[in-house]
């Protein structure tokens, strides 16, 4: 394995999983390893499961990125979704690069997967205004132009009937109010409605581990922008965050920090 290889991790509510990505091939470089998610979630405590997790792979030296279930800008933590309130106001960029000793990026964990579907899923090779939603507990969301993120859009908090969007159309609302797929795909047709309304995107994408049930409710939605399932699914946030390490570690060498 190239020592050059970045090492993406996936850190979420329940599970931290980790693995170095090929960025040719979009891929695990080796299988990746799940470690259950501490609790109290607090940085500290995470810093320590990122130590344990990159000291099963000695041979991978690059950059690493993280993804955050929160709101990140700049490397600071912003909003804490399924994790310990204590991460905002935390720079983690700076906290887990002085852990683990490596060079280490953090990223919302719905732009990790955008960035992904876009590099080498469904959305691989098209231009204009891509979103890409991850329907689960939440909605998530990736606004990418043109193969450049546009962070935080944060589109699962769009007002829809006076709450917000997922509170109405997320997955978990499906499964909580046992609605049919033709029900739920109603829901969601007014939602997707409206961010067309709002950003005329050329092209939608829906992660989430419901994707995989997608011909039960995509063809069922009367939007006009075409609308496809994600394609890297429960790989996305790995590759999607070590695609941006390696990215934003190319950028800093190009301004000569």
């Amino acid at each position: 394995m190239s020592v050059t290889l970045p090492f993406g991790i996936d850190f979420g509510g329940t599970g931290i999983k980790g693995a170095p990505v090929d960025l040719d091939a979009g891929g695990f470089a080796a299988e990746r390893v799940r470690i259950t998610t501490p609790r109290p979630s607090t940085p500290a405590r995470i810093a320590e499961v990122f130590v344990e997790l990159l000291s099963h792979f000695p041979d991978s030296t690059g950059p690493v990125g993280v993804t955050v279930p929160g709101v990140v800008r700049h490397g600071v933590v912003h909003s804490a979704a399924n994790i310990d309130d204590s991460w905002i106001g935390t720079d983690a960029d700076a906290v887990f690069t002085e852990a683990t000793g490596r060079d280490v990026h953090v990223v919302n964990d719905a732009d990790a997967a955008g960035l992904a579907e876009v590099r080498y899923g469904a959305a691989r090779g098209r231009r204009g205004l891509v979103i890409v939603t991850t329907l689960g507990t939440g909605i998530g969301s990736a606004l990418v132009y043109d193969g450049t993120l546009v962070p935080n859009s944060e589109l699962g908090h769009l007002e829809l009937h006076g709450q917000d969007a997922e509170h109405r159309a997320a997955n978990s609302a499906r499964q909580r109010e046992d609605l049919s797929w033709e029900k739920w795909a109603h829901r969601l047709t007014k939602y997707y409605r409206h961010l067309e309304t709002l950003f005329s995107p050329d092209l939608f994408v829906v992660g989430g581990g419901v994707s995989k049930d997608a011909a039960e409710f995509l063809p069922l939605l009367e939007i006009d922008t075409e609308i496809v399932p994600a394609v890297l699914r429960n790989k996305a946030g790995v590759v999607g965050a070590a695609l941006n390490a390696a990215e934003a570690a190319e950028a800093a060498r190009a301004a000569g920090h």
